[in-house]
């Protein structure tokens, strides 16, 4: 069920790109009004925006006030089943005409012109299956939003190693975003705090995997788009600033810091699968279980 309406008019003129916006919040009230206020200057076409909640209650909710007083359309989930589900759920409801759905957490805010970028980067390159744009944190660093696809190389020496040796050759491996590298390129994956994905695509690839509660339905995501021959492209000219992530602080840090780590886990067994990677794997899994009790320690 969907309430509200975009105040952006929803019939673009003729050759306008077609543009959905979907946002998924769990107890997001703090930070979407802030991102909805954003979203008019960011494009110059019309923009579908909808809100899903993952954390809906009885009667009129805060999250559905602050939607409809943004003019976007508000539309709860029956229970929390992640935050893939809710982005696919939104994605099935989608009229027919959208072509690009930006998908975005809602403590971001977007900057101007910065959906008009991004479209503009993928011109009428059909290779191009989704983009994303620098991402800054609220004291203006660049955080790594375009990475490669973990490897057992990478993705074990960086989990290991990042925190205690955070310049370790597997992390610069990983994340090759560094201030000096801020030009248009080619991405294993792009961050799912902020991306625009062809519709087209999300739709032959059935959306998120909804195996990943949280963290690691991106990557996955840019893995799928990448082994079909088609581009995750990242285009530092458009930015959004992402505030950090409201919805795990406190309380559970540190469920999810081991979500966090289950869910690499279950990405990288999938990658390397079959009997013959089978100690492989038992490797990994040791190193990311060590890595997910520290960080749950630290958390609590």
């Amino acid at each position: 069920m969907m309430r509200g309406r975009m105040s952006i008019p929803l019939t673009p003129p003729p050759g306008a790109a077609h543009v959905a916006v979907v946002t998924v919040s769990y107890g997001s009230e703090a930070v979407l009004g802030p991102f909805l206020s954003s979203l008019p200057g960011a494009s110059s076409v019309p923009l579908h925006v909808v809100v899903a909640d993952n954390k809906a209650t009885k009667g009129v909710s805060a999250v559905e006030v602050i939607s409809a007083a943004a003019g976007a359309l508000y539309q709860p989930m029956s229970s929390n089943r992640g935050y893939g589900h809710a982005i696919n759920e939104v994605v099935k409801s989608l009229p027919p005409e959208i072509e690009w759905v930006v998908v975005s957490n809602p403590d971001v805010t977007v900057n101007s012109g910065t959906i008009d970028t991004l479209l503009e980067a993928v011109g009428h390159d059909l290779a191009i299956a989704s983009v994303g744009p620098r991402i800054l944190s609220s004291d203006g660093l660049v955080y790594p939003s375009a990475r490669t696809i973990p490897s057992l190389r990478s993705g074990v020496g960086h989990a290991l190693f990042a925190n205690i040796w955070p310049t370790n050759p597997w992390t610069r491996l990983y994340r090759k975003e560094t201030n000096s590298n801020l030009v248009r390129r080619d991405a294993g994956w792009l961050s799912g705090a902020f991306l625009m994905v062809r519709r087209s695509v999300l739709d032959e690839l059935n959306g998120f995997d909804e195996t990943y509660f949280m963290y690691f339905e991106d990557v996955d995501l840019g893995y799928r788009i990448g082994r079909r021959g088609l581009r995750n492209v990242y285009e530092p000219a458009a930015v959004v600033v992402h505030t950090g992530a409201h919805s795990t602080q406190g309380g559970e840090s540190a469920r999810m810091a081991r979500a966090h780590h289950d869910s690499a886990k279950r990405f990288l067994f999938r990658k390397y699968h079959g009997p013959i990677l089978w100690p492989v794997r038992v490797i990994v899994g040791i190193g990311l279980e060590i890595r997910a009790q520290l960080e749950e320690r630290r958390a609590r």
